[in-house]
């Protein structure tokens, strides 16, 4: 199978209105996922509406500053690879935001800070040292596979039950105008901003439907302004807006967890987005540096307010749909997010998004990142009945695993069990409750364990 044919490479610098049109459509891409992870802890923690805004910008922040740190070649992997707010994280924080519930939402943004700074920390040495490099050895085509598969398909509730479903005439429409704009169009700029134009016309479509009536309030794809006017123009407190950051044994426990499962699923996320962007398999260097960048950017998060980021699948997919890879193009939506953090009515303006178009957008990247760990596994030899098991299995755990380790939550952190064990148990529940983790962990034990040669593997073999 042929590379990606893309219309801009890593290094190409597009020219400046397609770069900031490009970087922009980064952000929409991410958006809906981003925002969702602080309005998910802001209630959990008691937040009001104004510290819930602070949040969404820390977020932001955090995630500009990590990107261009991610997407240095010496500091990061160099790839054009966004970071972003990572739902791997959410048990973790859940686990912490129950411990201090009490005392407030500022002390509970306190710890997690100091979970992300001291595990952030940890995983920046792990990286960094090269002592990644023992992981990576385990991490063949038939591990990757399935973990970048079920990394893609294991969203699907997220793109359809609490998207999509809301309003399907709306997702619908979105997804439609993805295949004409990036597959039926011939116009090299429709391939490029396939997603972008989706959205907005859209976007559009549903705020002048909102404004005459059609879509009253209530209704899933009505559009309403009044937050954005509300929102304040700016804000400047970016270092540690919530206090001076907490660090506790329990905290940290529980962000181990987070930082496994993002570990794992970052390793994936590094091949896919170089399989989507027509390159090599990365090495151990590059693999090392990034994972090192990763825990740096995690620290930097806790200094910032903001919550763990890892690499973000969401825009692999977008790499793979339009063909742009410049790593230019994902800095300049970096630099975007940096100056939404600061003024905060852009964030409120994005975040006036219908779940219906999100969950439209969600839907073409989704598939088309399970679909990348499809194309992996064609390294491997797929006519081999030890790879076919592995992968069936790996990848079927991942899909019922997770659902049965959540719903079963008291086997792992029963209260008559110590604060130990229950440490302990909540790290192995997160874990466990995470499909790329599980596909990776099954996928790694029984490629190691079951013998097969380099070639059945797929170590080594390039893409044809």
């Amino acid at each position: 199978m042929a590379k990606k044919q893309l219309v801009y490479g890593v290094e190409d610098v597009p020219a400046f209105p397609i770069m900031v049109l490009a970087g922009a459509q980064h952000v929409l891409t991410l958006f809906g996922a981003t925002t969702l992870v602080p309005l998910i802890f802001g209630p959990a923690m008691g937040m009001d509406a104004g510290q819930i805004a602070i949040l969404i910008s820390c977020v932001y922040f955090g995630m500009g500053i990590c990107t261009l740190i991610q997407t240095h070649p010496k500091l990061g992997t160099g790839l054009p690879i966004v970071q972003g707010s990572s739902f791997s994280f959410i048990p973790s924080v859940m686990t912490i935001i129950g411990a201090y519930s009490a005392m407030g939402p500022n002390v509970i943004m306190q710890y997690i800070g100091g979970g992300l700074i001291a595990g952030g920390i940890l995983q920046s040495v792990i990286g960094y040292t090269g002592l990644i490099g023992i992981i990576r050895k385990v991490i063949t085509p038939v591990v990757i596979g399935p973990t970048i598969m079920a990394i893609g398909f294991s969203l699907a509730p997220t793109a359809i039950q609490f998207n999509a479903a809301n309003y399907w005439p709306a997702s619908l429409l979105v997804v439609f105008l993805v295949f004409f704009f990036g597959l039926v169009s011939k116009n090299k700029y429709a391939n490029i901003f396939a997603i972008l134009s989706s959205i907005v016309i859209t976007y559009l479509i549903c705020f002048g439907l909102s404004h005459i009536g059609v879509f009253p309030a209530g209704h899933p794809a009505h559009i309403d302004m009044t937050n954005v006017i509300a929102s304040p123009w700016y804000r400047l407190d970016v270092i540690m807006p919530w206090g001076a950051p907490k660090f506790s044994l329990l905290a940290f426990g529980a962000l181990l967890a987070g930082f496994f499962a993002v570990t794992i699923e970052s390793i994936g996320d590094y091949h896919s987005v170089s399989y989507a962007a027509g390159l090599s398999d990365p090495d151990e260097a590059m693999i090392s540096r990034g994972i090192g960048a990763e825990g740096l950017n995690c620290a930097l998060s806790g200094l910032f307010g903001s919550v763990g980021t890892t690499s973000y699948t969401e825009n692999i997919g977008l790499i793979g749909l339009t063909g742009v890879a410049s790593r230019w193009v994902v800095r300049t939506g970096a630099v975007i997010l940096i100056l939404m953090s600061f003024v905060t009515k852009f964030g409120a303006l994005v975040a006036t998004m219908p779940s219906p178009i999100i969950g439209g957008a969600y839907i073409a990247l989704f598939g088309t990142i399970g679909a990348l760990g499809i194309q992996v596994l064609m390294r491997a030899d797929m006519g081999s009945q030890r790879n076919v098991l592995i992968v069936g299995f790996a990848f079927l755990m991942a899909l019922g695993l997770p659902g049965w380790v959540e719903n079963n939550q008291e086997l792992f952190m029963s209260a008559e069990y110590s604060q130990v064990m229950q440490t302990l148990g909540g790290m192995l529940w997160a874990i466990l409750k995470t499909p790329m983790a599980v596909a990776g962990i099954c996928a790694a034990l029984a490629d190691s364990l079951v013998p097969g040669t380099d070639e059945e593997r797929g170590i080594g073999v390039e893409m044809k």
